[in-house]
């Protein structure tokens, strides 16, 4: 019964991550053919004129068909952005995590665990499961009275184990945003190549050069150049943001661990004398 919710979580998870990237490429398609793609937005009510003096909308248009891609793609990385930065808040548990991992540490110390674990019932998420876990483990090895290298061996066993349930809950979508840094940069350079394509078809033209051809030519090219540039940078920080508080999140779990297996070679060595 353990392994079913897992699996259902996480089949939950992937129709979520597939249902966004659909709606986000919908959604772009209609900002670009239904709002920037507005005749009222180009001279005479023509789309295929050029836009307004100053029309922005439908200078964007006039990037052509990679541009909802594009746009799309944006969204996905703000849409996973805000679903990761909650899921990684909730991660940290209630308050303070800096202040919480300090105080279970003071009480680890101090022999109470009983305390700990009351502390990690009160902080919940990620962190505090996994302490939970092992000052759960440590009970287990005082009770069977095992040696300082064996309790630190399965305490950091149960570390381990309890932090690899955690970690696809951490990660989860952050591949997707990874993505978007790299395809975000190589579609905004198709869309300018095929731009500029456009550009030099308009000067190539026999006699007097496509003025209208040569401008959504270069209109094209830059507007998914900007976009593709746009699309990546946020994915960069995003990805950097969350990655660093992943990092950040692991590392006080390791460090509560090493203060519970220190806790209990000091009571070995307590015992001894």
């Amino acid at each position: 019964m353990k392994t079913k919710a897992p699996a259902k979580a996480n089949k939950a998870s992937n129709v979520f991550a597939a249902l966004t990237i659909i709606l986000c490429l919908i959604i772009g398609y209609c900002l670009w053919n239904y709002v920037m793609g507005n005749p009222a937005n180009f001279q005479g009510g023509d789309r295929s004129k050029l836009p307004l003096d100053g029309n922005i909308l439908g200078m964007i248009f006039k990037g052509g068909y990679i541009v909802p891609i594009l746009m799309g793609m944006l969204l996905m990385t703000i849409v996973f952005s805000i679903e990761r930065f909650f899921v990684l808040n909730r991660a940290e548990g209630r308050g303070s995590l800096d202040k919480f991992v300090s105080a279970v540490k003071g009480k680890i110390a101090d022999g109470d665990m009983a305390g700990a674990k009351a502390m990690c019932d009160k902080q919940r998420g990620s962190v505090a499961n996994v302490i939970n876990a092992a000052l759960v483990k440590y009970d287990e090895v005082k009770a069977e009275g095992f040696d300082s290298e064996k309790a630190a061996e399965m305490i950091g066993k149960e570390v381990e184990d309890a932090t690899s349930l955690e970690m696809p809950s951490l990660e989860k979508n952050m591949t997707i945003i990874s993505t978007m840094v790299s395809i975000g940069t190589l579609f905004g350079l198709l869309g300018t190549v095929t731009g500029m394509i456009r550009a030099f078809a308009g000067l190539s033209a026999a006699g007097a050069p496509d003025q209208a051809q040569l401008a959504t030519g270069i209109s094209e090219a830059l507007v998914n150049t900007a976009t593709g540039i746009g699309t990546s940078i946020i994915a960069t920080i995003a990805y950097n943001f969350f990655t660093s508080k992943i990092d950040t999140l692991t590392y006080f779990i390791d460090e509560s661990g090493s203060a519970i297996t220190q806790a209990y070679r000091k009571l070995r060595a307590t015992a001894k004398k």
